[in-house]
């Protein structure tokens, strides 16, 4: 069909090319949702151009006049002639130049729903110029129109490559846009909310190399109210007519960790509902993050290495991921909890996953973000302490997972602590200097005794990064006494961490010698609202917590005195 109305086109235009002989290039595309124009009759000068021409169907690049002003006028189907045509719009051409006419909007907007940014849906043509039918390269051309009548500003995002469209509204047109030739993701978020996806495209244009394409947004947010009309859906028209439709994909990012320490999962195969995801995951190992479906109940199955077929699986765990998030899944625990030393908090050690459902793959500034688990079956409640700096976990027990923790990228020594936060269990070198912008997951693994876990791997602590790579902290300092024999140089009295913060802030000091310390809290009118200490303490460094749950949100001062240093800072509860 479509071969034929290319030939018959080209049986009209030669006739007026008799006529008419200077030329442009002009392609036509029925963008209109509105049923009354589900088929309509295109008329050029009078002329029957395209007889039936349907609702997202689209003309070849053909010749049409140019130099002179041209009718093309718009009937119902099955006219007899241009006098019934119901819209005419009069243009100009320029000789040899290259145009998309894209006809959109509604015949009567009374009848439809009202655009949101108040833009006028009436029945038009928006035109290009300047148009390609070719790309200028060997990778991909192509321009955006926003054609949805009822649908608001919005950006066009590649999923973890470009935002491609910036706050579009309704009859917005992109420049021309150059990609390589590659299939992606294109999330339609609110044009000032990119993290809320409204719906996700494949758009897979890896067969297009050094072609050109006309991508519109076509039909409505809500048919409902809209006449029933057509849907929502992005296409992209190519230069010989072809009109192809993005499929609408649900896809969450997905990265999976292998934590589980029990010596008889040292290497798994890791099925995602059927189909075999990782093949011999060994412990330690993470993946990088990938594509998995959303929007439906999936099965991630754990099966022995070397595994046949998912009908080997071990365990299996149903998850439904939301549209657009990032997720974390990390496999922990052990086969036979009877076999392994029990969790000294009594927390379940059987084989599980723990999911972290408000993942990121990179900060959300020139910092490092991260979380922690602790996933050693057999360790107790823990502190982790960034020695001179703060407290980063506070009374974390197995399978606990911090939110999101943000840090200048540095070095720090890290000291895990039982939750007393002053028995230290082992310290950690942590070089995050060259992370900034990134994001990372930290988790405690292995035994703390493996003699009486069928010797498993001993305990450390472990990273991933977001492109997969795993990583172990090196240990630093193993006893207390390291710690307190440094002795600080100076009074100091840090910023306190977090800050803004609610409920609770981490205040650190350092005194060099002996002597009566106080801390106190004020809030702005200078009125003293908690004394944090007010004792005697040994040369050291000192990290306390200041919690102000029955406090109201506002500005407070802390004080330090201590000898003959007194010093003050600000910070802010922000309920």
């Amino acid at each position: 069909m479509k071969t034929l109305k290319a030939f018959l086109l080209m049986i009209i235009l030669t006739g007026l090319n008799l006529v008419y002989a200077q030329t442009a290039r002009l392609q036509v595309i029925h963008n209109a949702a509105d049923p009354a124009a589900a088929s309509v009759d295109i008329y050029l000068n009078g002329t029957l151009l395209l007889n039936d021409f349907s609702f997202r169907d689209a003309t070849p690049y053909i010749d049409a006049p140019a130099g002179i002003p041209i009718n093309i006028g718009v009937a119902g189907p099955n006219s007899t002639s241009a006098s019934d045509t119901l819209k005419n719009f009069t243009v100009t051409l320029m000789e040899n130049e290259t145009y998309v006419a894209i006809a959109n909007g509604v015949l009567n907007p009374n009848s439809f729903a009202s655009n949101p940014d108040g833009r006028n849906t009436t029945f038009t043509l928006f035109i290009k110029d300047m148009a390609r039918e070719t790309a200028t390269t060997s990778d991909v051309d192509f321009f955006v129109l926003h054609g949805s009548t009822d649908a608001p500003t919005v950006d066009v995002v590649a999923r973890l490559v470009t935002t491609l469209v910036d706050n579009a509204a309704y009859g917005d047109m992109t420049d021309y846009i150059t990609v390589p030739p590659a299939s992606y993701i294109l999330d339609v978020t609110p044009g000032d909310d990119n993290s809320t996806i409204v719906a996700s495209f494949e758009a897979d244009l890896s067969g297009l190399s050094g072609g050109a394409a006309v991508v519109f947004a076509s039909g409505f947010l809500n048919p409902a109210a809209n006449q029933n009309a057509a849907g929502f859906g992005i296409f992209a028209a190519l230069p010989n007519g072809v009109v192809v439709e993005f499929p609408q994909v649900e896809l969450a990012r997905l990265q999976v960790i292998h934590n589980a320490a029990d010596v008889a999962a040292n290497q798994v195969d890791i099925y995602l509902n059927a189909d075999l995801l990782l093949d011999n995951f060994t412990f330690r190992t993470a993946t990088e993050f990938i594509y998995a479906p959303a929007g439906v109940e999936i099965t991630i199955g754990v099966a022995p290495a070397n595994s046949v077929s998912v009908g080997d699986t071990i365990t299996g765990f149903r998850v439904t991921l939301e549209n657009g998030a990032t997720y974390v899944a990390i496999a922990n625990g052990v086969l036979n909890p009877a076999s392994y030393s029990p969790n000294p908090d009594g927390r379940s050690t059987a084989f599980t996953l723990f999911i972290n459902a408000i993942a990121g793959e990179s900060a959300t500034g020139e910092d490092v973000d991260f979380f922690v688990l602790h996933g050693a079956t057999d360790a107790p409640t823990v502190d982790v302490i960034a020695r001179d700096v703060t407290t980063l976990v506070d009374n974390a027990a197995y399978g606990d997972i911090t939110p999101y923790i943000t840090v200048p990228p540095s070095a720090y020594t890290l000291d895990l602590t039982l939750s007393d936060g002053t028995t230290l269990v082992q310290s950690y070198v942590t070089d995050l200097s060259s992370l900034g912008g990134g994001s990372a997951v930290v988790f405690a693994s292995g035994f703390l005794n493996p003699s009486v876990n069928q010797n498993g791997e001993a305990f450390g602590l472990f990273f991933a990064l977001a492109d997969g790579t795993v990583g172990q902290f090196p240990e630093g300092v193993t006893s207390v006494e390291e710690i307190s024999s440094v002795t600080p140089d100076d009074y100091t009295l840090s910023q306190n961490y977090p800050n803004p913060f609610n409920p609770s802030t981490n205040i650190n000091f350092t005194i060099p010698e002996n002597g009566l310390v106080t801390l106190k809290v004020y809030n702005i009118l200078g009125s003293e609202v908690r004394t944090l200490v007010n004792q005697n303490l040994a040369a050291g460094t000192y990290n306390y917590d200041f919690e102000a749950s029955n406090l109201a949100s506002g500005i407070y001062f802390y004080e330090l005195k201590a000898g003959n240093f007194t010093q003050i800072k600000k910070m802010n509860l922000l309920k």
